[in-house]
Formats: structure tokens, C-alpha cells, sequence
């Protein structure tokens, strides 16, 4: 099991950029795939990228491709998000997620994560 603890949100105008940061403590880093996920007010949460042990392999929705990206520092155990050109539908609270793995696979789906951050607030103004 490890902690997870999100930093680096807060309100932006439409355009601008945030880099979300998450802390991990506990057992190895390097053996757990990480995620980000998010949800709005009132909407089911969704995935948004994750990253597999090595940064091998990373993915990204959809709604999100092109604008944000997904790395990991396994040495100070870290994850990140950057978010370029940041729209209002972007607006949601932030969650860093993780599962330990013994494969290169990372999943996009909630519910292959076992550990979760309390979130962090991203609100986009237009």
C-alpha cells in the first residue's frame, strides 16, 4: 500500500497551464502504475492518463490528448501532470491513484487501483 498525496491545483483562466504533482510513500515506487482520474460536480469520475512502472508506456484519454501529459519520477516518488491549455470542461477535483504490479501493463480503469489520494481542486475559468 502506499500514500498518495496530490498537490499543485488551484484556478486558472482557459489556456493557461497547471502541473499537478503527487507524492507516493510507503512501499516501493517503482513497483505500482500510476493514474490520474478526475471528477466534476455531479458527473461519474473519469480516467485522464496513467503510466506504467518504468515510463514505458503511457496513455491519456481522449478529451486530454495533445494537452496533457503523464510522467513519473521513480527516485524522488513522484508523479506528475501537466496540463497545457487548460479549458473550462477541464474543471474537476484531481485524483493520483495507484496499484502495484508485477507486469509493464497500466490500466485505465478505476477500478484496477487500490490507492487514492484525498484529490486536489482545478477550476478553469473561461
Amino acid at each position: 500500500q502506499v500514500q498518495l498525496v496530490e498537490s499543485g491545483g488551484g484556478l486558472v483562466q482557459a489556456g493557461e497551464s497547471l502541473r499537478l504533482s503527487c507524492a507516493a510513500s510507503g512501499r516501493a515506487f517503482s513497483s505500482y502504475a500510476m493514474g490520474w482520474f478526475r471528477q466534476a460536480p455531479g458527473k461519474e469520475r473519469e480516467f485522464v492518463a496513467c503510466i506504467n512502472r518504468n515510463s514505458g508506456l503511457k496513455d491519456v484519454a481522449a478529451s486530454v490528448k495533445g494537452r496533457f501529459t503523464i510522467s513519473r519520477d521513480n527516485a524522488k516518488n513522484m508523479v506528475y501532470l501537466q496540463m497545457n491549455n487548460l479549458k473550462p470542461e477541464d474543471t474537476a477535483v484531481y485524483y493520483c491513484a495507484a496499484y502495484e504490479t508485477e507486469t509493464e501493463l497500466a490500466y485505465f480503469t478505476a477500478r484496477e487501483y487500490d490507492d487514492w489520494g484525498q484529490g486536489t481542486q482545478v477550476t478553469v475559468s473561461s
